[in-house]
């Protein structure tokens, strides 16, 4: 069983932790969400980017570094999920508002803990 279907941590793991967030629908409906600030999701709140980005930096060692131009997509690529992390960042803090603020303070980086 999923610890967030049952409200029960697996045996042996300990409880997750999480931020039961509402917000409203462009429709006004109020909408419930679990922002998790536990697990994978208590070290970074976009962490999923780092082995991407390490993943494509890994593929592109084997070129060596006499040139750059086999980096461009690393480069290219942490850009990008870097500037995705900060919009959507924006996105949740306009839709969840004060959980959104408590999340981060829970998980205060956006996608390198400790850097970033």
């Amino acid at each position: 069983n999923f610890a967030g279907q049952t409200g029960k941590p697996q045996s042996g793991a300990k409880p997750r932790q999480r931020i039961v967030a509402s917000y409203q629908t462009t429709k006004g409906e109020t909408k419930t969400s679990l922002l998790l600030t536990s697990g994978w999701w208590g070290f970074s709140r976009h962490f999923h980017y780092v082995p991407e980005i390490l993943a494509a930096f890994f593929w592109t060692v084997p070129a060596l570094f006499n040139h750059f131009m086999p980096y461009f997509y690393v480069i290219h690529l942490t850009i990008l999920l870097l500037d995705r992390a900060k919009r959507d960042d924006d996105r949740c803090s306009t839709k969840y508002g004060k959980y959104w603020k408590m999340y981060c303070n829970r998980v205060p980086y956006r996608v390198v803990p400790g850097i970033y």
